[in-house]
């Protein structure tokens, strides 16, 4: 099921079949914004729900706690807590994923009060974004249903306000589409998705994107560009290896900063010849999350107009078991020329990213960021809500961690212990794929591919975990995330602000702010 977002009046708001109003919680009291109208849908909306009231009716102090009122008649009203705060991005992501919920298949309206907001787009953004995002289903993608955003003041918002709510609430149905197109490709079963298919997929769509280049290599050019670490994970499979190399540049011959990023694609992953249990291989159609998300974030940046460069790299294959896989005790060559034994093919994810760094330093960005599936070590130190950021550059650290905050997506920087790299040393090789296990797998995994980036400002985003959920919780629907996708946004739009800044010596004003976030 889609949900196609727009701003809408009061009285448009009021003949829809359900309509949310937010709440804030002071000292335990609802409060109820002097610009809701005083009655909705044949209901009296009073300015205070009592502590008694909200107990009874199950509406906690807590972000995205509703309560519906049904109508048998008219419209049904449902009260969504915004928790202590009305300027937290995060609480109207989750009362926006509530009030889509408790909505269903009916179209919905909610009532934004801006008195008061600090940012008003980005407050409008955030909302569309809960409710886009907790819309999203695998199995339903025909029926579209609308989700109104209905900017509410006393008397009437201003212009101004009214053009940020709508200027917002257009940049977070952009985000949560790209968000949720990658969620489709990650959930779709691995027979239906093969390197092949999903470079199709992404070729698909990234052609059309204004100022985009993609070129999907097939296996003879894989050899020709000498990608040994790709091509020894695919040769277990029947499905031929691809590899996705997409270019977005809005304004060619100008300097703007340019950011490469590199994203694992293997469609299904048995653990090659180190096989994994039964258990660890039912959820491996995900091993592909971090090439969805790096070609996401290509595609969003051209639908945002984000004046920077991108090189967008997706190495894309499978990793099984077969009469000419790769054996434990192999020795690869990566493009440049550095070689690898691998000790467990299991530990495969890297591979292929060796490779798709190595074209990463080729292009010469300012910056290098790679987005893999790559440690179930990242599971066991940080679960399933919080990634793992290991990155090279004290500078590129802070952009990424304000990034997160902004974005809703939790990470945690690891750090990069440089006489760990002795756990890698090899006799055959220039290193092996493997340390000394289950001793620091995640960053042993982060070792071996800041090898490959030649020194440039590097960031390696472990995603195993949060990749993917056992279970909805707030705007995330159970099954792939495509977790980090918001949060590389959130860095490329501030990236792209500050360039500008330097590039004039003066703040940069837009008609429609940009992503950005409290």
């Amino acid at each position: 099921m889609s949900r196609f977002a727009r701003v809408s009046s009061i009285k448009e708001a009021l003949s829809q079949p359900t309509v949310a109003i937010p709440v804030l919680f002071r000292d335990g009291v609802g409060i109820i914004s002097k610009a809701i109208p005083s009655s909705v849908g044949g209901l009296d909306v009073p300015r205070t729900l009592s502590k008694e009231w909200s107990a009874r009716q199950g509406l906690k102090a807590e972000a995205g706690s509703a309560v519906v009122l049904r109508s048998l008649r008219e419209t049904n009203v449902i009260f969504v807590s915004l928790g202590t705060s009305d300027q937290l991005l995060q609480n109207y992501r989750l009362a926006g994923a509530s009030a889509a919920r408790a909505a269903g298949e009916s179209p919905l309206a909610f009532l934004l009060p801006t008195e008061g907001i600090e940012s008003p787009s980005r407050v409008a953004q955030a909302l569309t974004e809960g409710a886009l995002l907790s819309a999203y289903n695998f199995k339903d993608r025909g029926d579209a249903i609308n989700f109104d955003v209905v900017p509410v003041d006393v008397p009437l918002p201003t212009v101004e306000v009214h053009d940020a709510v709508t200027g917002g609430v257009a940049i977070g149905a952009l985000v949560a589409e790209a968000v949720n197109w990658a969620k489709f490709l990650i959930d779709t079963p691995a027979g239906d998705m093969s390197p092949r298919v999903l470079a199709g997929a992404i070729d698909d769509r990234l052609s059309s994107d204004e100022h985009v280049r993609v070129e999907v290599w097939t296996e003879t050019k894989i050899r020709e560009e000498r990608l040994g670490g790709l091509l020894g994970v695919g040769v277990g499979s029947a499905q031929p290896t691809r590899l996705v190399y997409a270019r977005y540049d809005p304004m060619p011959g100008v300097t703007i900063p340019h950011v490469a990023l590199v994203g694992k694609g293997v469609t299904f992953d048995s653990g090659g010849l180190s096989m994994k249990t039964p258990e660890g291989m039912m959820a491996m159609k995900t091993d592909m999350t971090g090439a969805a998300v790096v070609m996401a974030v290509t595609s969003l940046a051209s639908r945002l107009k984000l004046p920077l460069r991108i090189t967008a790299i997706a190495p894309l294959t499978e990793n099984l078991v077969g009469d000419k896989a790769t054996k434990p005790g192999d020795v690869l060559t990566i493009r440049n020329g550095l070689t690898i034994e691998v000790l467990n093919t299991d530990a495969e994810g890297r591979l292929i990213l060796a490779d798709g760094l190595s074209l990463a330093v080729d292009a010469d960005p300012d910056v290098i960021v790679d987005v893999a599936t790559l440690t179930g070590a990242q599971n066991v130190a940080l679960g399933d809500e919080v990634g793992a950021m290991f990155v090279s550059s004290e500078e590129l650290a802070a952009r990424l961690a304000s990034a997160s905050e902004r974005s809703g997506e939790m990470f945690w920087r690891m750090p990069l212990v440089d006489s760990y790299e002795s756990h890698i040393e090899s006799d055959v090789a220039d290193m092996k794929n493997m340390g000394k296990p289950p001793r620091a797998g995640s960053i042993i995994g982060a070792l071996i591919l800041r090898r490959f980036t030649s020194g440039k400002p590097w960031a390696h985003l472990d995603i195993a975990g949060p990749s993917r959920a056992d279970a909805p919780r707030g705007f995330v629907t159970k099954g792939g995330t495509a977790f980090s996708t918001r949060t590389l946004v959130e860095y490329l739009t501030d990236l792209s602000k500050t360039a500008l800044r330097n590039s004039t010596g003066a703040p940069t004003t837009t008609t429609t702010e940009l992503p950005t976030s409290e």
